[in-house]
């Protein structure tokens, strides 16, 4: 995966923090794969192996995150019509896999610099009608989302806000997602990006966010990954869920670094030990960094 020499995604990289929501500026907008045209050819392949999807058209941020199965000509009529389709996993389409490698690899020297392992990289796109909400909700990956067309407003809150998602739903998120519940006084707590094309913004992974769009078709384009510290928490978090289960309230994944490193040696090496007990059993074992995400279900979350 060659890097060019000027990144797609600009920021003050000596001020990136992993951990952190900032704002960025980018030139992805102008590709030609990203225009009208091609996006809905793209649509009608992904819909071929079900990766289109759509919201409702009555959606605010309140509305649990549900997503149903999408059709072209629905994709279509977003222009005129309320609602949003997403073109997910974009990667499995070898055409738009250059378009994820060409961005990712040129921020990855950056990126890796303070949070190695970039691995399971994705791309989705958001075709959203005028005054349309994305609910409020998390997600597993880092992510750089990025507008290409239209307007958009997004909030976003740090991953550790316990005020608005507490730490008992971040150790259930990556089995249920109940817990995650809007406020519309979380509002005064967000960061708030008015998004237009070349404009975006850093969410790592499980920073709650929303969205609500202008007066005009947007078209926003998520750019995703993990790395090693993404799989660390989700592990400990996974860890603490179980633990909860069993009637005992653990401290806050972060707060204590050296039981942290403990937990997580003890989770890997179970983890190993049953990646190798599959093997032996002659049953399939994805590999561990995997170079591109494979599709999975909404809330999903990878082995």
């Amino acid at each position: 995966m060659a890097t060019t020499a000027q990144p797609f995604i600009v920021l003050d990289w000596n001020r990136f923090r992993p951990r952190r929501v900032q704002a960025v500026r980018h030139r992805v907008d102008s590709h030609p794969l990203l225009q009208l045209g091609p996006l809905l050819a793209l649509a009608r392949r992904l819909q071929a192996v079900g990766q289109l999807r759509q919201i409702g058209t009555d959606a605010d941020a309140g509305t649990r995150f549900v997503a149903s199965a999408a059709d072209v000509d629905a994709l279509q009529r977003i222009g005129n019509a309320k609602g949003w389709a997403v073109l997910r996993y974009v990667q499995v389409d070898p055409t738009y896999r250059t378009l994820v490698d060409a961005v990712l690899d040129s921020i990855r020297p950056q990126v890796e610099r303070v949070d190695p392992g970039m691995y399971y990289r994705a791309g989705f796109v958001f075709a959203s009608a005028h005054h349309t909400v994305t609910p409020f909700h998390m997600d597993v990956e880092n992510n750089f989302i990025l507008q290409m067309r239209g307007h958009k407003t997004l909030y976003v809150w740090e991953p550790d806000d316990m005020a608005t998602v507490s730490e008992q739903a971040r150790d259930r998120f990556h089995h249920d997602r109940d817990l995650i519940r809007w406020r519309e006084e979380f509002r005064a707590r967000a960061h708030v990006f008015e998004l237009h094309a070349g404009e975006g913004a850093y969410m790592p992974a499980t920073s709650p966010h929303m969205a609500e769009t202008g007066d005009d078709l947007s078209v926003t384009m998520s750019f995703t990954y993990f790395t090693d510290a993404t799989r660390r928490d989700a592990w400990l978090h996974n860890l603490h869920y179980l633990i909860r289960r069993a009637g005992i309230r653990p401290p806050a994944v972060g707060s204590h670094p050296v039981l942290d490193a403990l937990s997580y040696q003890a989770v890997a090496a179970l983890v190993g030990a049953r990646r190798i007990a599959r093997r032996v059993g002659g049953r399939a074992v994805d590999p561990i960094h995997a170079p591109y995400a494979a599709p999975r279900p909404l809330g999903g979350t990878p082995a």
